[in-house]
Order: C-alpha cells, then sequence, then structure tokens
C-alpha cells in the first residue's frame, strides 16, 4: 500500500472505494469511503503499515477491534469490519459521524457552557465504563476522539485498544499508545494498567473542556510526561471563577496519581462532579432506605454565585426525600348546608305511580348522560401504529396523543414527553436525570413511555442477576429486577422482568414492565416505563397485546 495518504483518494482499498481525507495522526489515517456492497459512506481507518510488522500487535488489533463492534452502546461509534488488506496493512471500517469532535469545539468556543459539558461527560463515561465491562481500556482518551453528532457524542479509536491482562504500556515496536497530554502516570511508568488509566485521560479532558487550557502545559514531551507523574494542576476554580470550589476536590480524586486514589468507575466521577457543579453535597448522615439527603452548600441559601450557570436540583424535601407525586389540585370550597328544620313525621303510606316514574325518567336521562359522556371523553382516546424501523423491527400500538422518535438506528421510544426520554436513555449510565426528575414530580402522568433496542448481549433465558447486570449497561441509572416469567408479548414468546430504574442522586423512580424477545440476528427488548407505583396497567396490556414482531 502507498505511504502516501493522498494517493489513495479514489482507490479501492478492501473494498471500500476512498473519496476523501478526514483526519489522521502519527498511527493512521482516516478517510471517507464509500461502501459499495451497503450503499453507504464510512470512515475507513488504515493504520501505518509499520505496526503491521508487530504480529502480535496486528493479532491483537483485529480481535479487539471486533470485540469492540460486539459491544452494544449508543456511544461507542458502531464498528463495521476490522482487518487487514491482502498487503497485512491493518483497517477497520466504522460509521462515519458528519459532525465536529471536542478538540474542534473547544478551539472554536473555547470554554464548554455547563450543561453541555455535562451532557457530554455523561455519555463519554458510560461508553468507557461499557468498555472496561468487558475488560477492554480504551488507553487514548482525547477530544479528537470524542465525536458530536448534535447532543449525540460518539467515543471513536477503539480500535487500538488493550485488553486488562496485558502489562505494559508499550508495543513490541515500543511506541506508546496513547496521547501524552492526557497519559495517567502508570501509563508512562509501563506500570499494570486498568479502566482507571481512562478515567485519568477523561478528567484531563473535563479540565480542558472547562477551562479551555490543558491541566499540564509544558514545552516539550519530557516536561509533559514528568508533570503528569509529579505535579498538580491549577484548581479549576481559579481558572474559571463561576465553578464553585467543591469541583476542585472531584478533580483532584480523579487526577489522582495513584489508580487506587481515583473513582471505582468513570460514572461515579462524572455524577460526583455534575453534582459539585450544582451546588450538592452528600449528606453523610443519611441513613440507608430514606432516600438521597443532600445539605446545600455554604451560602446555597442566598442565592447563585455571582456569574454561576443554574443547573436545575431535584425537586426534594431534606427530610423525606424526592417527591414522585404533585401536591394534588384544591378542591373548591364546599360550604355544609344549613340542616332544614325537623319535620313531623308522617305517616307511611304506598308510594303513588308518579313519583316512581318520574324516578325512571331521571335515571334513564342520567344513563343517557353517562352514557354521553363515556361517547365524548373516549373521541379523543384514539391509538396510533408504530411503524417498523432497523432500531425497532415490530410495530406496536400507542396512545395517539404520545410522541414517537426513533433514534438513528439506536433504539426507538414513544411518550407524552418523547424529547426529554430520548435525551436520557441516549446518555446511557450517568445520564443527567434533571429534566425527568421535574417531569416526574410536576407531571408523573406523562412520565411513562415504551422504550424498544434489539441487542446480541440480552438474554430471554438469562436470570435476574445477569438481565440487571446487562440492562445497566443499556440502560440510564441503576436497574432492580425481579424473577423472569414467561409470557407473551403480542405474536411472540417473551421473557417478562418488571423492575425499576431509578437515579442514585435524584431518587428519581420509573417503574416498567418488560419483555425480552428472540429475535435473529438481535434480542429485543420492549420495555414500559412509568412513574407510578405500578406499571402494569390497561395502557401496557394494549401495547404488549399489539406487539408484532418484524
Amino acid at each position: 500500500m502507498p505511504l502516501n495518504e493522498r494517493s489513495l483518494i479514489g482507490q479501492e482499498v478492501a473494498g471500500y472505494y476512498i473519496e476523501d481525507i478526514v483526519g489522521k495522526g502519527g498511527m493512521a489515517v482516516v478517510y471517507l469511503a464509500l461502501d459499495p456492497r451497503l450503499s453507504r459512506r464510512v470512515a475507513l481507518k488504515i493504520l501505518n503499515p509499520v505496526l503491521s510488522v508487530d504480529d502480535r500487535f496486528r493479532q491483537r488489533f483485529i480481535l479487539e477491534s471486533r470485540t469492540v463492534a460486539s459491544i452494544e452502546h449508543p456511544n461507542i461509534i458502531p464498528i463495521y469490519e476490522a482487518n487487514a488488506d491482502a498487503d497485512g496493512v491493518l483497517y477497520i471500517a466504522m460509521r462515519y459521524v458528519d459532525g465536529l469532535d471536542l478538540r474542534r469545539l473547544i478551539y472554536d468556543r473555547g470554554p464548554l457552557p455547563i450543561g453541555q459539558a455535562n451532557q457530554i461527560f455523561a455519555q463519554v463515561a458510560a461508553a468507557l465504563d461499557a468498555a472496561h465491562a468487558h475488560d477492554l481500556i480504551h488507553r487514548d482518551v482525547k477530544p479528537a476522539n470524542i465525536l458530536l453528532a448534535g447532543d449525540h457524542v460518539y467515543l471513536t479509536d477503539f480500535g487500538i485498544t488493550k485488553h486488562r491482562s496485558s502489562i505494559s504500556g508499550l508495543t513490541q515496536t515500543d511506541q506508546f499508545i496513547g496521547t501524552p497530554r492526557y497519559m495517567s502516570p502508570e501509563q508512562i511508568n509501563k506500570e499494570h494498567i486498568d479502566g482507571r488509566c481512562d478515567q485519568y485521560a477523561l478528567a484531563c479532558v473535563v479540565y480542558e473542556a472547562l477551562s479551555a487550557r490543558l491541566p499540564f502545559q509544558r514545552e516539550n514531551d519530557i516536561a509533559l510526561l514528568w508533570a503528569h507523574l509529579a505535579e498538580q494542576p491549577t484548581p479549576l476554580s481559579q481558572i474559571r471563577p463561576e465553578l464553585p470550589p467543591q469541583i476542585d476536590a472531584v478533580m483532584m480524586r480523579a487526577l489522582a496519581k495513584s489508580p487506587e486514589q481515583r473513582y471505582a468507575t468513570c460514572t461515579e466521577f462524572v455524577t460526583e462532579l455534575r453534582d459539585a457543579i450544582s451546588g450538592h453535597q452528600l449528606d453523610p448522615f443519611g441513613g440507608p432506605g430514606s432516600g438521597p439527603h443532600y445539605l446545600d452548600a455554604p451560602g446555597a441559601s442566598s442565592g447563585p454565585r455571582a456569574n454561576q450557570p443554574f443547573v436545575p436540583r431535584p425537586t426534594s424535601s431534606p427530610h423525606s426525600g424526592p417527591h414522585v407525586m404533585p401536591q394534588l389540585p384544591a378542591q373548591p370550597e364546599r360550604h355544609a348546608a344549613a340542616a332544614p328544620p325537623a319535620r313531623p313525621a308522617k305517616k307511611k303510606g304506598r308510594p303513588g305511580r308518579i313519583p316512581i316514574v318520574a324516578a325512571t325518567l331521571v335515571a334513564a336521562v342520567a344513563a343517557l348522560g353517562l352514557v354521553a359522556f363515556v361517547i365524548m371523553g373516549h373521541q379523543d382516546d384514539t391509538w396510533s401504529r408504530y411503524k417498523t424501523s432497523a432500531a425497532a423491527p415490530l410495530t406496536f400500538d400507542y396512545p395517539g396523543d404520545w410522541t414517537v422518535r426513533t433514534h438513528q438506528d439506536l433504539f426507538a421510544i414513544a411518550s407524552p414527553q418523547a424529547p426529554a426520554f430520548e435525551s436520557l436513555f441516549v446518555a446511557g449510565p450517568g445520564a443527567d436525570w434533571s429534566k425527568v426528575s421535574e417531569l416526574v414530580a410536576d407531571d408523573p402522568e406523562a412520565a411513562s413511555g415504551i422504550y424498544v433496542q434489539v441487542s446480541d448481549t440480552l438474554d430471554s433465558k438469562g436470570s435476574s442477576e445477569q438481565m440487571k447486570a446487562k440492562m445497566e449497561v443499556l440502560l440510564p441509572g441503576q436497574v432492580d429486577v425481579g424473577k423472569p416469567v414467561q409470557d407473551q408479548a403480542g405474536n411472540s414468546p417473551a421473557t417478562r422482568f418488571d423492575g425499576a430504574l431509578h437515579d442514585p442522586a435524584t431518587g428519581t423512580r420509573l417503574g416498567f414492565v418488560s419483555y425480552v424477545i428472540d429475535r435473529r440476528p438481535k434480542t429485543m427488548l420492549v420495555m414500559y416505563f412509568c412513574a407510578k407505583a405500578t406499571c402494569d396497567d390497561a395502557t401496557q396490556t394494549r401495547i404488549r397485546q399489539s406487539v408484532h414482531v418484524s
């Protein structure tokens, strides 16, 4: 293969037709290419031919790229193919994202707004934790590898990963895999690494996104690597005064030199970060089972800090936990009528025919009125039908006043508040629940819907524990799942799992009734969720009965 990257434009490589260069680095060049087999454009990453000389690296690259391709997660860039061409040069074909990367966004706009930054961090953390659950470490988390498609975030460049069981931070060709600006101390020291090295790199990215400067800026790579090993960055609250000082402690922990001092997961890190920015401090005296308790940060009662962006707080009582039901509207005040004066008792006699006829007529009129009321009340009770899509290959009925959103080829959702829940579900673990928390508190009837996703990780024959672990990778928040029950979803046998999805930060809870349906090539999850005590209601029953798998 020619070493001049532009010479490949207009050529065919491994069945892909190269159209243009979209990015390049020291280890690879990324091209926009056409896949004629499926008539779609892809991002084709071709690695430097020097790397192909390392047989061990080549084998690991292909194996781990295929492992990444098998991970079902909305924030991990979908990989279509990973292999070596006829000349032995390694390539990887993945989804082409027509948008900015985070590096360009920071360069163009400077420090990011808090709300936008929180959304980006949560999605990146969810992607990393999903990879770590499969014993894969990214090892090169940096802004250029974070792609932005509107509000949706993709973490890319998983093609050069490192399995947890590996020891060294070097390849056999003695090349570092990583970028010095974001490299953890244990990578620099060539020590054993795990997912916490990605957390360190993510913390460097967070620092840069919030301040538009790196945590360590030095004149050369040697000085930069030494800073990662031995120095501390300037506190973020000093660079950006509107940030509360609580954020510095969170960043210090995520940037700790020793992995053991960092957070257990990336999601835990970004959740703590979000709460610190919001002014929340966890109450150490909150007892188990009483819901999350929060203490206001110093000065919180006097209003927001000057110039501090407002971040919604969960609606909750400091003693009883979050409210999930709104205050019932006050009924019109009714004054008791004065009691009529007592009358002498009359001798009972046989009732006449006229009162009986009158009572019958009144009852008939009332019945007709009730029938008319029911008919009029149900004129708007229309239902619509979801049309099958790549994201949700089935049809089902849903209330006509709900909105349907099919998010690319990832999932479909139907709900009275579809945009809010689309944002929640696309973020995955570590999602920001603030909008949904407000919705549950203010209008719990609207906090319901149907969520559909296909996945090759779910198993209809799995146990409750297995289902819980797999759902927590796919869904936002923590999951509680009951025992599996054999059931039917429309025309398909299904395993039913009842449970709840909740946010540990706010205590907001959504119950659900879910059905796992075996379907080749991938299993399907159909989940009805609501904010009520039980979701096994008439709406759920009708939706379940209407399911028809394509």
